[in-house]
């Protein structure tokens, strides 16, 4: 294992602080005798795509200038279990690993982490099946319908751009006002969202 970290805190609104995670973070990095390269703080919901700061330690990875990644959980780090997956990917390429102070750890330079990774697999491909296999079966029966399939007049670019994401956290199980405030979208941008995706099967 190396010692050079870069510490990444995440929160999903901007009227939430990085300064616990930050704090808790830089207090484990000394205890684990990480010398810290570099903090890197973002605001912004798992499920947006855009994140700065998290391509910069990516970027960090892959130049060999970091030998680990620092985050308080798992879910401060990956926005599915998929994009985990592909980012743990990366980085093992790359010879650096993700440290979780809270839930499950993947250190990739271990056997007991690249175990952990090879589970993550088998449950990020059944997350696209699942995800596959719904929209398929949605969408043949539609057609089967008669139902005039692709982007109708009055659709929002926006929520149609969501849409995946929305549904898949819906298929998951998850709350409208969970989704909403992770994704920072409204509720009833949400509900509109499934409303329209229902309609458009019926």
């Amino acid at each position: 294992m190396g010692h050079r970290a870069a510490i990444y805190c995440r929160v999903s609104t901007a009227d939430q602080s990085c300064e616990r995670q930050e704090r808790d973070l830089t207090a484990f990095a000394g205890r684990a005798g990480y010398s810290v390269a570099g903090i890197f703080k973002e605001t912004g919901s798992g499920a947006k795509l855009d994140r700065a700061e998290r391509r910069k330690i990516m970027a960090l990875a892959q130049s060999r200038q970091i030998d680990v990644i620092l985050v308080t959980e798992l879910s401060r780090w990956g926005r599915s279990t998929i994009d985990l997956l592909t980012t743990l990917r990366e980085l093992e390429s790359w010879k650096c690993s993700v440290i979780a102070m809270n839930g499950m750890t993947f250190d990739l330079s271990s056997p007991h982490g690249r175990m952990l990774a090879t589970f993550l697999s088998g449950i990020a491909e059944f997350e696209r099946d699942l995800i596959s296999e719904r929209v398929k079966s949605g969408l043949a029966a539609a057609k089967a319908r008669g139902k005039k399939l692709g982007r109708q007049t009055g659709q929002r670019p926006k929520g149609d751009r969501l849409a995946p994401e929305v549904l898949a956290f819906v298929a998951e199980g998850r709350s409208y006002r969970w989704i909403a405030r992770d994704m920072a979208i409204s509720k009833n941008t949400v509900a509109d969202i499934v409303k329209r995706t229902r309609d458009s099967l019926i």
